[in-house]
């Protein structure tokens, strides 16, 4: 467990929230991964109703949207979104997504106090400019992989998965001991 967990009790903040959040994201993506992998691979581009085609689909989506996140917090140009150009295999994305997570996280530990208030401008997909506060742009990143990672377990269950790991970021708060 990170020192700065063990810390959070004592003293919360938005800062302290944040670098806990993405440790949990990070955290979280890791134990979905695991659980993906123990699958029959031929299971992950199996076509399943949701947002996306495939559990890889969905899983690639969430790696590029931690990607492209962490791109507009470093304030870097922007690469091609990459569901639109990546052609590698399930097993890459599975190893992206917790580069990706672990990249996230890494960086906001870096990062001091007054970096969460700030705001970032950077391009949408549409080209059009936006600008954010920090902590928006990680509250959203964060809450869009919980998103995808509770249409995982449905997709999952829909192709007769029954052992989704747990995921709630209560479990790992209790898992942590960050009372």
């Amino acid at each position: 467990m990170p020192e700065f967990v063990r810390k959070i009790a004592h003293r919360m903040t938005l800062e302290a929230l944040l670098k806990d959040y993405t440790v949990y994201n990070q955290w979280a993506n890791a134990a979905m991964v695991q659980w993906l992998r123990s699958k029959p691979q031929a299971a992950m581009t199996v076509p399943v109703a949701s947002s996306f085609p495939t559990l890889r689909d969905t899983l690639l989506h969430m790696w590029g949207a931690e990607k492209i996140w962490l791109e507009r917090l470093r304030q870097q140009p922007a690469e091609p979104f990459l569901p639109t150009v990546f052609q590698g295999t399930t097993s890459e994305v599975f190893h992206g997504l917790l580069a990706a997570s672990t990249a996230l996280a890494e960086y906001v530990q870096e990062q001091p106090d007054d970096f969460f208030q700030q705001s970032c401008t950077f391009r949408l997909f549409s080209g059009k400019e936006d600008t954010r506060p920090r902590y928006q742009m990680l509250l959203h990143c964060v809450q869009h992989s919980t998103y995808h990672r509770g249409q995982l377990v449905t997709m999952g269950r829909t192709l007769g998965f029954s052992d989704p790991p747990q995921t709630d970021y209560i479990y790992y708060a209790r898992l942590t001991g960050n009372h």
